[in-house]
């Protein structure tokens, strides 16, 4: 099984209680661990696409990636817009618990299918976008998708799905933005993403499949806080009860 689920918001550090966002919130890591641990098997993949800890430098999340280790699985996670713990993968990779995979521009092959991920950003058809500071930083989340999709495209093999991970929703007013329409063409099979947490942007999320790809979206209170199965995969990725 693959399953995913994002925004998990921990704080072991420096407690930031989530409630002050909605009483949805109350309790949300002994809930989302519970609903874990109920899911999701040892060998199962949990695919975990940003917002990971409100923690500002890697030793106060070092906390949070061990209590995310603890849970079964093996997971793959992704930057969020409030890692700011998180500064380069590639510093960050030595201190990671054994279960757990961080992406950033680049791929990893989990054997059921290639998991490429960015954290994406808000992009030129967006409310509030700033030329200049949010210019820059789109071109070079649009530079990492690239080569994420690139490192993706040289493990794919046909009877194995690409799933694309991305924190930022690749869509604007249901419009398919520049981050979908690279999907697209990679030819990917699922995209799952997270950071929207109200109801009325659930409500205007897209979800299901556009120009072949199923996307989804897997903010934690969204999904009731525990992990759910990535969908529309050309594969058996369905749990009994349908999660």
């Amino acid at each position: 099984m693959i399953w995913t689920i994002s925004d998990l918001h921990l704080s072991s550090v420096n407690p930031k209680p989530m409630d002050v966002f909605g009483s949805r919130w109350k309790d949300h890591p002994q809930r989302i661990a519970a609903l874990w641990r109920d899911r999701v098997r040892p060998d199962d993949w949990v695919l975990i696409a940003g917002d990971i800890s409100w923690a500002m430098r890697l030793n106060e999340a070092l906390p949070d990636l061990a209590w995310i280790d603890a849970l079964p699985g093996r997971k793959v996670m992704i930057k969020g817009n409030h890692d700011y713990w998180w500064d380069r993968v590639g510093p960050l990779r030595p201190h990671l618990p054994p279960s757990i995979t961080a992406l950033e521009a680049d791929a990893v092959d989990i054997g059921e299918a290639i998991i490429c991920g960015t954290r994406g950003w808000i992009t030129p058809e967006t409310a509030g976008f700033v030329d200049g500071k949010d210019t820059r930083i789109y071109n070079r989340e649009l530079g990492r998708l690239d080569r994420a999709l690139t490192a993706a495209q040289s493990l794919a093999r046909a009877d194995r799905p690409l799933i694309v991970m991305l924190h930022y929703p690749p869509f604007v007013n249901r419009q398919p933005s520049e981050f979908a329409r690279c999907i697209t063409a990679a030819g990917a099979q699922a995209c799952i993403y997270g950071h929207l947490h109200r109801p009325n942007d659930w409500a205007g999320a897209v979800q299901g499949r556009v120009d072949g790809v199923f996307y989804q979206l897997t903010s934690c209170d969204y999904l009731g806080f525990g992990p759910v199965a990535v969908r529309g995969l050309a594969l058996s990725n369905e749990c009994p009860s349908g999660v």
